[in-house]
């Protein structure tokens, strides 16, 4: 997810598929914006689940936020018009959802 916002980020023709597919093709300035902001949450987040590091505390703080914020994003993307976000998105921010969720727990 993260290198797929990077790309967008850069200039990568893919606005179909993201932001509700109303960009197709390279993204405006803002969203290019918004996508190098997502690419950095999305690489610290992996990183996080990834690492195992942090106090027990801090850890189930940062993972349960990020559980959520994959969750809202599987909201969005499920009620996206974009049959690409739809169909792609979707699953992969469900299972970002239940990665971080499950990486809170110390035994993970």
């Amino acid at each position: 997810m993260g290198t797929f916002q990077l790309s967008l980020a850069a200039g990568a023709p893919w606005g179909r598929a993201a932001y509700g597919g109303y960009h197709p093709g390279v993204l405006p300035t803002r969203l290019r914006a918004v996508s190098s902001v997502a690419a950095a949450v999305y690489g610290t987040g992996a990183a996080l689940i990834l690492s195992g590091r942090g106090t027990p505390g801090a850890r189930t703080r940062g993972l349960t936020i990020l559980s959520a914020f994959m969750a809202v994003g599987a909201l969005a993307n499920g009620a996206s018009r974009s049959p690409v976000e739809r169909a792609l998105w979707t699953p992969v921010t469900i299972a970002a959802a239940v990665c971080a969720w499950r990486s809170r727990s110390p035994d993970h």
